[in-house]
């Protein structure tokens, strides 16, 4: 008998005016709130990654929180990859702080991704919170080339079919979406059907630097191939006006909502 997909544990996703996830990639918590205070009015929500994690430790979601009241949801950007119970338990805890979204790698397995989920599924519940955090798996990352998964990594398969391998994965295991680069976008969407959560890095306006990202697209094709978030920080934050270029990155997305 053939399994039965696990579903999405928010079965609804509202789409915001902005599809801009910010990353507040800095090193102290007060550059984090003021940067995320001056962008919140403008963008989609906030990433929490590693480098402030590492910098200004987990108090920064609470300063967040109290600083910019209702006006910025956080992705924390921690990209899980452990055995399943353990993973099930910092998802547990990621539960209890009401944030938005977080990550795991899809890497880990059906059990480990079936850990996270239900683990931020009773950390939110223990905490008596309405909304849990959604969970999305991490395929494969944007600075990997076609080259280094194959020659370094071992897999057989081309970058785009491992990223539909493992988005199908992750939503069989009732993850709420993906991160994928943008060349994958409609590959995804193809195979995981319209209300599949896809985040996108590696979106670089026209004429921008790429830095370590490889396979990039402009913000108004990634939305038109399907994106539901662009994850886009250089462009904006490293801007002498980032309020003026997040605002240009929602007009030029805006035509191309699906």
């Amino acid at each position: 008998m053939q399994e039965v997909p696990r579903q999405p544990s928010n079965a609804t996703i509202m789409m915001p005016s902005s599809r801009i996830l910010i990353p507040l990639d800095v090193d102290s918590a007060d550059r984090a709130v003021t940067l995320a205070a001056a962008l919140s009015g403008d963008v989609a929500g906030m990433k929490v990654g590693l480098e402030l994690i590492n910098s200004a430790g987990f108090a920064v979601f609470d300063r967040l929180a109290a600083e910019i009241p209702g006006r910025c949801d956080v992705f924390y950007d921690c990209k899980l990859h452990d055995i399943p119970n353990t993973v099930q338990g910092a998802s547990r805890a990621i539960g209890r702080r009401g944030l938005w979204m977080f990550n795991v790698h899809a890497a880990g397995g059906s059990a480990m991704l079936q850990a996270a989920v239900d683990g931020a599924a009773q950390g939110a519940e223990s905490a008596g919170l309405e909304r849990k955090p959604l969970v999305i798996a991490v395929t494969v990352l944007t600075s990997i080339s076609a080259d280094i998964l194959a020659g370094e990594l071992g897999v057989a398969r081309s970058v785009e079919q491992q990223v539909v391998a493992l988005a199908r994965l992750a939503q069989d295991a009732g993850c709420d979406g993906v991160v994928a680069s943008p060349q994958e976008i409609a590959a995804i969407r193809a195979a995981c059907g319209p209300s599949f959560l896809i985040v996108t890095p590696g979106v670089r306006p026209a004429g921008s630097d790429l830095g370590d990202q490889r396979r990039v697209m402009t913000p108004a094709d990634a939305a038109r191939a399907g994106a539901d978030y662009l994850v886009i920080g250089r462009p904006i934050t490293g801007s002498p006006d980032p309020v003026a270029a997040a605002r240009a990155i929602n007009a030029e997305t805006a035509s191309a909502r699906r």
